[in-house]
């Protein structure tokens, strides 16, 4: 899997040899350098090594791992009740347990995120300490280190958001002591990120929205910093760093956000669209299962997709959450339009539950390979928010939190938030302004775990498949797989799943 716009046919860098944080136990050495210790001599060594780095991205979203483990698991949709993926949403999920492992994935576990993430530092590492020394532009090499650093940021945080207290893995894997390395604390990972975001900043990447499809801009830089910020409650920064990227003027919130998904207007919403998980209908294997998973069951709707499976929906109580002039309800809906040209209610074919509302945030249906549209990782949408809600956690709801929170009601064909909230009202509101803005791009869980509203947020998300909901505490963080704690042993359960 591969994120950038091109066939990858020619491009198989040995330094995918390497081994990452697997979960493979062996009797012999970790790691070999045999084929890495020449490479990374040139340009190409360098720029495949660097695809290679990309290429955990498509573990993440191809399952996708990366939005259905937080999307199961949050207020908003659900799986059809099918072994794996709803223990996610019944909160059954074991650290022993592996589902849907299927080409040396488990797909929509977190597991998955742990071995990809992992799989993606590993690589990063390589090129971080490998390719200050090729023989190359050195303005490109220098892009290249940035970009490894920011996906190492990234991988680091992804990880950290899911986990709790991870692993910091800032070397290559040359040794068994190089390896097996114990959990840090989250405080140290969010330092990690922090220093690797700031030697990402210092690399020279190229600003706005011309950047190469599904590499990271300057500005992606300075968004993902503020998201780690704003989950470290580090708020200052995230405020700061929020604001850079709106300052800076080189992307703009799409005046229809239905456009921000539609298949026909890709290019045009990278305007918005800061970073995200490139699908390519060219290149097999760039996609993911979204598309499919979202449409009604027997390939029944012409707006959906091709083919799809009915394996997605959204609970009906959100669905009702919704203010009636909300633009945003439309990429919901409870009807869909059959090969024969009829509106029949979704209701009449789930195989699951009547109350069933189906998602339209991931639409192809032209494409034979259904893998487009793109998953967004990073919207201006988001950084407004951000900056919204850091606004207000330090300094109330001000004039302008309300500015930046407005700017996407304003967009969503709502009316202004009225000035006078007390704080926690605010901060309730952006969150809420969250909910409705990000549903099934694989956040939702994070901003329940993180603020703590899950535990009382869950039990209230139900229907008549998934009646109850038992969530608890331990619940914040996903347990570190078995396997892969077996695999090291200097790693530790999370203290609540012991």
């Amino acid at each position: 899997m591969i994120l950038f716009k091109k066939s990858i046919s020619k491009v198989i860098p040995l330094i995918a040899l390497a081994f990452g944080m697997g979960s493979c136990q062996l009797e012999e050495e970790v790691y070999s350098s045999i084929f890495v210790e020449s490479y990374y001599k040139t340009a190409s060594d360098a720029e495949k090594g660097l695809i290679a780095v990309y290429d955990a991205l498509g573990g993440l979203y191809g399952g996708p791992a990366a939005t259905m483990v937080p999307d199961y698991s949050a207020d908003q949709v659900y799986p059809r009740g099918v072994v794996g993926r709803n223990s996610l949403t019944l909160f059954t999920t074991e650290p022993t347990y592996t589902i849907q492992r299927s080409a040396g994935r488990t797909n929509e576990s977190a597991q998955q995120i742990w071995i990809s993430g992992y799989s993606g530092i590993e690589k990063a590492n390589w090129i971080i300490a490998k390719v200050p020394d090729a023989t190359m532009d050195e303005t490109r090499k220098k892009q290249i280190i940035g970009e490894a650093y920011f996906l190492r940021a990234f991988y680091h945080w992804m990880l950290t958001r899911t986990f709790g207290d991870v692993v910091i893995k800032t070397e290559p894997s040359t040794s068994e002591t190089k390896a097996y390395v114990g959990k840090s604390p989250k405080a140290d990972v969010y330092k990690q990120i922090y220093g690797d975001l700031d030697m990402a900043s210092q690399a020279g990447l190229i600003s706005g929205s011309t950047v190469e499809k599904g590499r990271p801009s300057k500005e992606a830089v300075d968004a993902l910093y503020a998201k780690a910020a704003l989950y470290n409650e580090d708020y200052a920064k995230a405020l700061e760093k929020a604001q850079a990227v709106i300052a800076s003027g080189k992307y703009s919130l799409m005046p229809n956000v239905l456009d921000v998904y539609s298949y026909l207007k890709e290019d045009a919403a990278r305007v918005e669209n800061i970073w995200a998980f490139e699908a390519d209908p060219i290149s097999p294997g760039t996609g993911h299962q979204l598309v499919s998973l979202c449409g009604p069951v027997g390939s029944a709707g012409v707006e959906y997709a091709r083919t799809s499976y009915g394996s997605m929906f959204a609970y009906m109580s959100f669905f009702n959450s919704f203010d009636a002039k909300d633009k945003r309800r439309q990429l919901l809906d409870t009807t869909y339009l059959d090969r024969a040209g009829k509106w029949v209610p979704q209701k009449s074919i789930t195989p699951i539950t009547t109350d069933a509302v189906l998602i339209k945030k991931y639409q192809d249906p032209v494409s034979t390979t259904g893998l487009i549209p793109n998953i967004p990782i990073l919207r201006l949408a988001d950084v407004y928010l951000i900056a919204a809600e850091a606004e207000a956690r330090l300094n109330g709801g001000t004039p302008k939190a309300y500015e930046y929170i407005n700017a996407i009601r304003t967009r969503a064909g709502l009316p202004n938030l009225t000035a006078g909230l007390a704080k926690d009202a605010f901060i309730d509101a952006v969150i809420q302004e969250r909910s409705w803005e990000f549903f099934a791009e694989g956040d939702r869980w994070y901003d329940l775990s993180r603020t703590g509203k899950f535990l009382t947020v869950i039990p209230k998300a139900v229907n008549s498949v998934y009646p109850v909901r038992p969530v608890l505490a331990k619940h914040k963080y996903f347990p570190i797989p078995q396997e892969e704690i077996n695999a090291n042993p200097q790693l530790q359960q999370n203290p609540d799943w012991q």
